[in-house]
């Protein structure tokens, strides 16, 4: 007669749960610290600056990294009339109308043709706007600036307007495109059927439908036109009166040396920061909404 050992799968298993809550454990105190390292990164320049904004140029000049004992609120009225940013803000502000407007309008009509009409050469249409993100600004720069001149647009709004659209649109087209193509097919044949023409459809019925995408592209467009600087340097450097935002700031830190009114300079910088931090907030849910619903569907 042979006796058997009792098997020992429970204390084993129970090791193993043991052993693998440690590692997740593990895991998640890694991940935590490594997206607060992150956070640390990617806020503190924002809050520093944002600090110094309230400060002497003094104080700034003597401890860089201390906190202001007073805040002068001057700094922010000093750098809005004085130093001009008032003025570029605008500039910034009524270019980036006419520009916003204009890529989103011929992007998104650009990408329903694309994405729910087939016809002869829709593909290489696709191909050319997708090659467009992969081609370098910088290349462009010489060509641009002789075009530009030859119709008589450079150190016009509309010359920069017409940039920004033509540098934004291959991405936006890109993106639209991918978008539509997910959207249902029968509301718009519905609509065709009822006798609707293709501009109502497009319009009333399909443009709607892609709120969550034309709001997503809209922030990412937003966020790289309001921070544009080489564009409007090559088009735009004539007449300090008509600078954008980043050209002006550029121009005040170099104009500022050790004499300057530093604190007006990083109040410029916060006013410059602070539409771009408003409108990721406010349209955070919105941006997430139409980044993952082309996944969901």
């Amino acid at each position: 007669m042979t006796i058997t050992a009792p098997e020992k799968t429970a204390p084993a298993r129970g090791v193993r749960r043991r052993g693998r809550r440690a590692e997740s454990a593990t895991l998640n105190v890694f991940s935590h610290a490594f997206l607060l390292l992150w956070v640390v990164m990617a806020a503190g320049p924002l809050v520093w600056v944002a600090v110094t904004s309230f400060r002497t140029s003094g104080d700034i000049l003597s401890d860089p990294m201390s906190w202001p004992s007073t805040l002068h609120w001057e700094n922010f009225s000093h750098a809005w009339a004085e130093a001009n940013i008032g003025t570029y803000a605008v500039n910034s502000l009524v270019i980036l109308a006419g520009s916003l407007t204009g890529t989103m309008l011929l992007g998104s009509m650009a990408a329903y043709v694309i994405a729910r009409f087939a016809f002869p050469g829709n593909r290489v249409i696709f191909l050319l706007f997708a090659g467009g993100m992969m081609f370098p600004v910088i290349l462009a720069l010489v060509p641009l600036y002789a075009v530009m001149e030859n119709f008589g647009l450079l150190d016009t709004r509309p010359g920069l307007i017409i940039a920004y659209i033509a540098y934004s649109l291959p991405f936006t087209v890109f993106f639209l495109t991918s978008f539509f193509r997910t959207l249902p097919t029968g509301v718009q044949e519905a609509a065709m059927v009822d006798g609707a023409s293709h501009t109502r459809t497009f319009f009333q019925i399909m443009l709607p439908m892609a709120k969550p995408g034309l709001v997503s592209i809209g922030i990412f467009n937003f966020l790289g036109q309001w921070n544009q600087y080489l564009l409007p340097l090559l088009l735009n450097n004539e007449q300090e009166g008509r600078y954008v935002l980043p050209q002006g700031l550029a121009s005040l830190a170099v104009s500022q040396g050790y004499r300057g009114d530093w604190g007006a300079l990083y109040a410029g910088l916060t006013i410059a920061m602070l539409p771009v931090l408003v409108v990721y907030v406010v349209f955070q849910r919105q941006v997430q909404a139409g980044l993952t619903a082309g996944a969901l569907k």
